[in-house]
């Protein structure tokens, strides 16, 4: 996945727009346009603020199903983007919760959006839906069907969710490559607003080789320059909502801090990699013989 070419920018941060309830959730209030009014202004304050890319999700249609959505959650997802897509220039990605992924190609292929993320792409996952199964099989295939050029990003051990067996994360991420086909990874934590160890990001980059490493949760304006060190880039929701509420509305000011904030720390990391080590710096002392 060429990040320059998808987001104009080595190191994208991406905001979530969680649409509010859609049809057929227990939540749906019955008023489609009221979803899209606040679809359309959340992603204007997240391009205002300065992010590189938008995912859509269906956040607020839990509990999820682990298989198919209704066909009038795509629909209704597919018309937000579509409206979107007149609205902002960043490119657009979409996440059909908990992982109807063969869905989410088909809003991005037939709407021009430029990638998706997939919560379960291989292995076998167990969570509060039940046993989720990876989809690599059938996705990689229907992309082909399609001629599509989405990109898919997928999950590595996905929050809110324990694996089958004990997998090793550098062999699960070697495998979500190189068997599943994803063109890039995500790291999270164990749960919506959990970031993932620095650690886990250094192994998850040492073995993602070419493919990105995306941070997938907990990042904020305090540990977003320390996880870039191990990190191409960043999904964010929570800490560019009012108040770090999930259940709130995107604030723009929040989005403004946190892309400043990531900027900083890249800058701050590159710094450091430019610095000369002592014994090549001007006037230096001279190795002992």
């Amino acid at each position: 996945m060429d990040l320059i070419e998808v987001f104009n920018t080595r190191n994208p941060v991406i905001g979530v727009l969680h649409l509010l309830p859609l049809p057929t959730s227990p939540r749906w209030q019955g008023d489609l346009q009221a979803v899209i009014d606040r679809a359309e202004q959340e992603a204007t304050a997240l391009a205002s603020g300065g992010v590189h890319g938008i995912i859509v999700e269906n956040f607020f249609d839990a509990p999820f199903t682990k298989d198919a959505v209704d066909p009038a959650v795509v629909s209704a997802m597919g018309l937000v983007v579509q409206r979107l897509q007149t609205l902002i220039t960043v490119p657009i990605g979409i996440n059909v919760l908990r992982n109807d992924a063969r869905s989410a190609l088909a809003i991005a292929t037939c709407t021009g959006a430029a990638f998706i993320r997939v919560n379960v792409l291989t292995g076998v996952m167990a969570t509060d839906q039940g046993l989720i199964e990876g989809c690599a099989h059938e996705l990689l295939r229907y992309r082909k069907e399609l001629g599509s050029s989405v990109q898919i990003l997928a999950d590595v051990l996905v929050k809110h969710a324990r694996p089958l067996g004990s997998p090793n994360l550098t062999t699960a991420v070697q495998e979500t490559i190189h068997r599943g086909l994803a063109d890039g990874i995500i790291l999270s934590g164990w749960a919506t607003g959990s970031p993932p160890s620095l650690e886990d990001l250094e192994l998850a980059k040492a073995a993602a080789g070419d493919r990105p490493v995306f941070i997938g949760s907990g990042a904020d304006v305090e540990n977003i320059g320390s996880l870039m060190k191990a990190a191409d880039g960043v999904i964010v929701a929570s800490s560019l909502k009012r108040q770090g509420d999930i259940n709130q509305p995107i604030d723009p000011i929040r989005v403004g801090q946190f892309v400043e904030a990531m900027q900083e720390g890249l800058e701050l990391l590159q710094g450091n990699l430019s610095l000369p080590s002592l014994s090549s710096a001007e006037g230096a002392l001279p190795t002992p013989r």
